[in-house]
């Protein structure tokens, strides 16, 4: 009867996930410890999955995304009452996006146990940016940009980086050498071991027959090499300069 009723989650043996940290920049390793809980019922758990996952805006809502996936043993028995700890570590992708805005980033453990309902867990993370991220953002801070939005949005050409989806920051002047001339600054990027590659979109002012042409745009790419604000500033402003 226990076996009966775990099959539908009654009685069901549990998962916790414990991450030694809950704040990670991307290119990161965290660890961390699957903690399996065993309830009424003896049961077989086929694999321990985790799932590092976030959602992104499509025209048709909002859809869930895995970043990347880990699959930690190959299965086990839990008996009633039993306990068990697998330890492990998390690699924090390049591609996974800032938690700025609404962009909400976590960590999904899921039991595979046959015929019975998976128990899960969920995570939440705080994403910061890397240091040459924080450059950047610096950077534009630096020449009169504030960040205005932040999210995760579907890209079904895989225009930048040839993913499903991009995280895109926008940015508008509050003052500085572009007040005048520049509405708002679109931003996708991504950082990797060696540089970060910048994607930019300089969204001029101008006039009606302008903006409904689409002349007002221009786009730009970039890579950033260096984590001093200052040096990114230059750069960043000879990319706007030159497009304003």
């Amino acid at each position: 009867m226990k076996k009966v009723l775990a099959s539908v989650g009654i009685g069901n043996a549990s998962v916790d996930t414990v991450l030694d940290s809950t704040t990670v920049r991307p290119g990161e390793t965290v660890g961390a410890r699957v903690e399996v809980a065993g309830s009424d019922a003896e049961q077989e758990v086929g694999r321990i999955e985790l799932e590092l996952e976030t959602r992104y805006r499509t025209d048709d809502g909002y859809r869930e995304a895995d970043i990347a996936r880990y699959t930690l043993t190959d299965g086990f028995t839990v008996e009633p009452g039993q306990e068990r700890t697998v330890p492990t570590e998390i690699e924090i992708p390049y591609e996974t996006p800032l938690t700025r805005g609404r962009t909400e980033v976590w960590v999904e453990t899921e039991l595979d146990i046959s015929m019975a309902v998976d128990p899960e867990d969920r995570d939440p993370l705080t994403v910061e940016p890397t240091p040459r991220m924080s450059a950047l953002f610096d950077a534009a801070e630096a020449l009169g940009l504030s960040l205005h939005t932040a999210e995760c949005e579907a890209d079904p050409h895989g225009r930048y980086f040839g993913s499903p989806f991009v995280q895109e920051f926008e940015f508008r002047p509050h003052g500085g050498p572009f007040a005048g001339d520049l509405d708002e600054l679109e931003l996708v990027a991504r950082d990797g071991p060696e540089s970060l590659t910048a994607f930019v979109e300089v969204d001029r002012r101008g006039g009606l027959l302008s903006e409904m042409a689409e002349t007002d745009e221009s786009r730009a790419r970039f890579t950033v090499d260096s984590t001093d604000p200052d040096e990114v500033a230059d750069d960043l402003r000879d990319v706007i300069g030159r497009r304003v």
